[in-house]
C-alpha cells in the first residue's frame, strides 16, 4: 500500500460532511470539561513552544473524535496527517508516515486499537523519544538503524478503550473520554447544520431532531439531511415539525431515537430469548450482525438509556425495552413469584 493511500485511508467523509465540522474549539459544541482542559493544554504547549503531548480520545462512534483531532491541528497552527489502525499493515507503512512528519505536525490514527502488535511496538520509541528504531535484514545479517524524528503530536481515537494494550495506553499524556450529548447540545448542532445548508428549521423541528439523534452529532447531521430532502420535495424547503415527524416515521426512527436495527436487536432479546440473560454472540447470530457492531454501535446507547443491561451471564432486557416494543413487562412479576416459591420451600424444609 502506498504512503498516500495509507494517509488517506480514513478520509472517507463526504466533502459535504467536512463543511459541518467546526474548525476551532470555540465552535465545538458539547464535551465542556474536555474542551476546557484541551484549551489549556494547547495554550501551554504554544507558550512553551513545545509539541503538545500525545492525546487519546475514546468513546462511542460519532461523538467528534476526528473533528477534535482536526481542531487540535488548527489550534496549534500545524498540519494533520490522517490514517487508521487497519490501514497500517507493516512496520514500513508506519515508518513512511512518521518520517514524513514535520516538526509540530499532528498524526491522527483512528481505530488505533486495531494496530498490529509488531507495528504498535515501533510507536513506543517514536512517542517517547521521537526516534524510529528499525531492524533491516534477516537473521545473522539483521541490523538496527535509528532515525531521528521531529517532535510531533499523536492523536489516537478508539471506540474500544479496553482493547488497547497497557504499554500503548500509558504513553499517552492526555486521555479523554467523549460522552453522549444532551438534547440542548444536539439542538445547537442541528441549528448550526441548518445554517451551513442555508435551510430554515422550526424550533420544534430542531428539538425533535435532537431528541431522536441518540445523543450523537453524526446521527443528528445524517437525519437532518434526510429530513431536508423531504422538506424540499413535499414542502417548500423549510423544515417544519410536521415534515420532520413524517420523514422520521418513514426512516423508522421512533421517539426514543431507536431505528429498525435497534428494534430488531431488542425484539430478538425479548421474544427469542425471553428477555435474557443471553450472550452477545448468540444475539449477533440471531440477527445476522457482527459482534463488534453490536458492542460498538447498538449497545452503548441502549445501555446508557436503560433499555438493556450487561450482566455476568449476558444481556438482559429492561422494562424500557418492552415498552419500546409495545409489550407488557412481566419479568419482574415472574421474579417476585420465584422468590415467594423459594421462601415457601425453605419454610417447609
Amino acid at each position: 500500500m502506498k504512503k498516500n493511500e495509507i494517509l488517506q485511508e480514513e478520509n472517507f467523509d463526504l466533502e459535504e460532511e467536512q463543511t459541518l465540522r467546526p474548525q476551532v474549539l470555540d465552535d465545538f459544541v458539547g464535551q465542556k470539561d474536555l474542551r476546557e482542559s484541551l484549551d489549556i493544554y494547547i495554550k501551554a504547549a504554544l507558550k512553551r513552544n513545545e509539541s503538545l503531548d500525545h492525546i487519546l480520545l475514546y468513546g462511542p462512534p460519532g461523538l467528534g473524535k476526528t473533528t477534535l483531532a482536526q481542531i487540535v491541528a488548527n489550534e496549534l497552527g500545524t498540519n494533520i496527517k490522517t490514517t487508521s489502525g487497519p490501514a497500517i499493515e507493516k512496520s514500513g507503512d508506519l515508518a513512511a508516515i512518521l518520517s514524513s512528519l514535520n516538526e509540530g505536525d499532528v498524526l491522527f490514527i483512528d481505530e488505533i486499537h486495531r494496530l498490529p502488535r509488531f507495528v504498535e511496538e515501533i510507536l513506543y520509541s517514536a512517542m517517547e523519544d521521537y526516534v524510529l528504531d528499525i531492524v533491516i535484514g534477516h537473521e545473522n545479517e539483521a541490523r538496527s538503524i535509528r532515525i531521528d524524528l521531529p517532535p510531533f503530536t499523536l492523536v489516537g481515537a478508539t471506540t474500544r478503550f479496553g482493547d488497547l494494550s497497557g504499554p500503548l495506553r500509558d504513553r499517552f499524556g492526555v486521555i479523554f473520554r467523549l460522552n453522549y450529548y444532551n438534547n440542548d447540545e444536539l439542538e445547537q448542532i442541528v441549528n448550526r447544520t441548518a445554517k451551513v445548508y442555508n435551510t430554515k428549521i422550526d424550533t420544534n423541528a430542531a428539538k425533535e431532531l435532537a431528541l431522536r439523534s441518540r445523543g450523537t452529532p453524526r446521527i443528528a447531521n445524517r437525519i437532518f439531511r434526510r429530513v431536508r430532502d423531504y422538506a424540499e420535495i413535499i414542502g417548500d424547503g423549510n423544515i417544519t415539525i410536521d415534515i420532520t415527524n413524517h420523514a422520521l416515521g418513514k426512516l423508522g426512527i421512533n421517539q426514543a431515537g431507536l431505528d429498525q436495527a435497534d428494534l430488531m436487536y431488542l425484539d430478538a432479546l425479548v421474544n427469542k430469548f425471553n428477555g435474557g440473560p443471553v450472550g452477545v454472540e448468540t444475539i449477533a447470530t440471531s440477527i445476522a450482525e457482527e459482534v463488534t457492531t453490536i458492542e460498538d454501535v447498538y449497545e452503548p446507547y441502549l445501555i446508557q438509556e436503560g433499555f438493556i443491561k450487561r450482566t455476568a451471564r449476558g444481556r438482559v432486557a429492561m422494562e424500557k425495552a418492552y415498552n419500546a416494543l409495545g409489550q407488557k413487562y412481566l419479568k419482574g412479576l415472574f421474579e417476585w413469584w420465584k422468590l415467594v416459591i423459594l421462601i415457601l420451600i425453605y419454610q417447609k424444609s
